[in-house]
């Protein structure tokens, strides 16, 4: 053994390693993880997602960063809740309901703004509207307290209303919520009608599934000679 490996008195000394430097903490960056928790609320967008919007953001387009978090605190203060229909207006009542051109006997009741926006697409509908901001959902504790549907019997049942067609979802949700809706306007003796189901525009029967078709086939119509 040589002898700078030996202690005084002979005994060995053991094998020292080399000194471990310690590695600096990344640097917390509470302000970015709040962007990404904040864009978490996105639907669809995950923790990974988040992230990378986030460092996109900062890294790349901070003009549009900062135009985005102008827009959305400025829709947040103004946005509301149309009195009549109770879609997104910035004002009582949204220019919709306010428009003469438009049928007033007519009252479609969808889910969101959204299928708001897709029947106003098809340029077919005149009537006007009522937005439910949700559908029944027993599961998530959504009841028809919940959906206020209170507020649909007083706007239906307001004089002028003719017919209520219902444009709920084809999911159990929509159905039930539909299925409800209906029982509580019939027996306030209103008209009411649902939307119809069935082979889409375009479509060839071999590539139908059985359930769309069999609706077809209960929602069929005359046709005139």
């Amino acid at each position: 053994m040589r002898p700078e490996a030996l202690r005084r008195g002979g005994c060995p000394v053991s094998a020292r390693a080399p000194d471990a430097r310690p590695v600096p903490a990344a640097e917390p960056l509470s302000s970015l993880d709040d962007l990404a928790r904040a864009l978490r609320c996105l639907p669809g967008v995950g923790p990974k997602a988040a992230q990378r919007m986030a460092l996109h953001l900062l890294q790349h387009d901070r003009e549009g960063a900062r135009a985005l978090a102008h827009a959305l605190e400025h829709a947040a203060e103004r946005v509301r809740h149309c009195e009549r229909c109770n879609t997104f207006t910035e004002e009582d009542v949204c220019a919709m309901c306010r428009s003469g051109k438009r049928d007033p006997a007519l009252l479609c009741v969808v889910e969101t703004p959204a299928d708001l926006l897709t029947m106003e697409q098809t340029h077919a509908y005149s009537g006007l509207y009522f937005v439910l901001m949700g559908r029944l959902s027993p599961l998530d504790g959504i009841g028809p307290r919940e959906l206020r549907l209170e507020r649909l019997i007083r706007r239906a049942t307001d004089g002028a209303v003719r017919e209520v067609i219902l444009a709920t979802n084809f999911t159990n949700e929509g159905e039930a919520t539909a299925h409800t809706i209906a029982e509580l306007l019939v027996a306030r003796g209103l008209s009411v009608s649902r939307l119809a189901r069935g082979v889409p525009v375009g479509g060839e029967l071999e590539y139908v599934d059985a359930g769309t078709l069999a609706q077809a086939l209960r929602d069929r119509r005359s046709v005139a000679g």
